[in-house]
């Protein structure tokens, strides 16, 4: 495998100049039956929510059913790969997420069974979504400030959840540890969703989460957000800090998930399911939905969203390094 750094050197040619290699042009009449689109987690997670959002609304745009398929596990590496081997006929696409595309390649470099770049084709950013640090209601804090002081004065006392290890979340929590010289111990799950169920019911008393997947349970009082990582304060959660205010700039960035496409696939079909999206993602009512989860409408062109990828790949090699984090 060719060192992952390298490869964003040509992925705008990926990107958008079609393989003469690759699949022959788009049929006129794609698409001509439903479009499965794999999420590499389990459902009820931010990714599966965001997905079936969006792509609903794209499959009304373009007269066929996007059918969602979870295929979680290993850090989103099980779903990923088996998009990496789909046939780029654009009947099989997947959801992009900072896991799959920065973090697992970070974690392993080595062995990672996808290339996650030459494998895929970015479509479009579909939303970036805030990330949140929230504990069960029976943590003795209640707010930021209060929190690190409890963790640092009680260091490997409790226990934080995640999406898997070497997952977004995982490292969000690492990098946390990281910022603020604190430590708890990391309880990987098979996504978010399941993950958030625990903290709800004590079994975990911290998460680090996308902010979708854990939104009706904050609302509903069941957890209790301390700190979002977003630009500003988010109107639904008013009372919660940004991560910049309580003094932690570095950790004060969202993460985002977009659409892909396999390798080799038609330029034409990239461009009718990037336009799909970008009529999806301005339609009223796919905003408000997202807008309810805490997530804001990206729809960016597919070089826009291969620099994102590239963005988050070096802070998620930073973060390993850092935290000498390595897979089990």
């Amino acid at each position: 495998m060719v060192p992952f750094r390298n490869k964003f050197a040509v992925l705008a040619l990926v990107t958008g100049v079609a393989s003469v290699f690759g699949a022959g042009a788009a049929h006129a009449a794609y698409p001509e039956q439903p479009i499965r689109v794999i999420v590499p987690f389990a459902p009820g997670g931010s990714t599966d929510i965001v997905a079936r959002i969006v792509t609903q609304r794209m499959g009304q745009e373009l007269g066929q059913t996007f059918v969602v398929e979870n295929k979680g596990g290993a850090g989103g590496a099980i779903g990923a790969a088996e998009a990496a081997r789909a046939k780029p006929d654009g009947y099989t696409l997947s959801i992009a997420t900072v896991s799959t595309l920065a973090v697992l390649p970070a974690c392993r470099p080595k062995d990672l069974p996808y290339d996650a770049v030459n494998d895929f084709m970015p479509v479009t950013n579909f939303a970036n979504v805030p990330n949140v640090i929230e504990v069960n209601p029976k943590f003795p804090a209640k707010d930021f400030k209060e929190f690190v002081k409890v963790l640092k004065d009680n260091p490997g006392k409790y226990s934080y959840g995640s999406s898997g290890t070497c997952s977004v979340l995982h490292l969000f929590g690492e990098a946390f540890k990281l910022a603020t010289q604190t430590d708890a111990v990391h309880i990987p799950y098979k996504g978010s969703g399941p993950a958030v169920t625990d903290a709800v019911g004590g079994q975990i008393a911290i998460m680090f989460d996308n902010l979708p997947s854990s939104m009706a349970q904050i609302q509903a009082g069941n957890l209790r957000a301390l700190a979002v990582a977003w630009p500003q304060r988010l109107p639904a959660l008013k009372d919660v800090p940004t991560l910049a205010e309580v003094g932690y700039p570095q950790l004060n960035q969202p993460a985002w998930y977009g659409l892909l496409a396999p390798k080799g696939t038609s330029p034409e079909i990239v461009k009718k399911l990037r336009d799909a999206a970008v009529v999806a993602l301005k339609d009223p009512k796919v905003i408000e939905a997202l807008e309810k989860q805490g997530a804001a409408p990206s729809g960016n062109t597919p070089e826009e969203f291969g620099k994102e990828i590239k963005t988050q790949y070096e802070w998620a090699r930073d973060v390993v390094a850092k935290g000498n984090i390595k897979l089990e």
